[in-house]
C-alpha cells in the first residue's frame, strides 16, 4: 500500500518491540493523508537508547509511505496491557493510540513501512515478518486417509453384495 500525506507532529507513539536487532520500540506516527483521513504508520524500529529521539526522526512536509497494511493489535502484548496514561504501549492498538493522542478519523489499520532507508538510518523499517503455516503434509494425509476410507467402504459394500448374490 502507498499512502501520501504529511505526518502530524507531536503525536508519535512508541510500542515495545523485540526484533532481530534486539529490544526497543516501534515508532508509530500518524499520517494525515491527501484523501483526508489519518492512518498510523509504523515507521520502523529504534533501539531503546534512541527512544528519546524518535519524535525528531519524523519528517516534516509531504511524504509517500510504502508498506504493508496491517490490522490493529488491540488489548496489549503477552501478559501485559497497554497503559496509555503512563505512555506504555505493548501492542499497536490503533483505536487506543488514536484516542490517547486525540486523533479523529483514524483508519482501523496501520501501515508497516517498507525497508526504504530513513535519513540518519533510524527508524529501521521493513522488519515485518510475514510467515504462513505450511500444513500441506496434514492436508495430504487427511485426503489420503479419506480416500482409503472410501476405498475400504467400497470394498466392504462389494463383499457384502457378492455374499448376498451367492445365497
Amino acid at each position: 500500500m502507498i499512502a501520501a500525506g504529511a505526518f502530524i507532529p507531536g503525536k508519535t507513539a512508541l510500542t515495545q518491540a523485540v526484533t532481530e536487532q534486539g529490544a526497543g520500540f516501534w515508532v508509530l506516527a500518524p499520517l494525515k493523508t491527501t484523501q483526508g483521513f489519518t492512518v498510523l504508520v509504523n515507521r520502523g524500529f529504534v533501539p531503546a537508547d534512541k527512544r528519546g529521539e524518535a519524535e525528531a526522526m519524523t519528517p516534516a512536509g509531504p511524504v509517500a509511505v510504502t508498506g504493508l497494511l496491517r490490522v490493529s493489535e488491540p488489548g496489549g502484548g503477552f501478559l501485559r496491557a497497554n497503559d496509555p496514561g503512563a505512555e506504555r504501549w505493548t501492542s499497536r492498538d490503533v483505536a487506543a493510540i488514536a484516542a490517547a493522542r486525540g486523533l479523529e478519523g483514524v483508519a482501523p489499520y496501520f501501515i508497516d513501512a517498507d525497508a526504504t532507508q530513513n535519513p540518519g538510518g533510524l527508524p529501521v523499517g521493513g522488519l515485518t515478518v510475514v510467515s504462513f503455516r505450511n500444513s500441506h503434509l496434514v492436508y495430504a494425509l487427511t485426503w489420503f486417509a479419506l480416500a482409503a476410507m472410501v476405498a475400504g467402504g467400497a470394498a466392504i459394500l462389494f463383499a457384502h453384495e457378492r455374499a448376498l448374490r451367492r445365497r
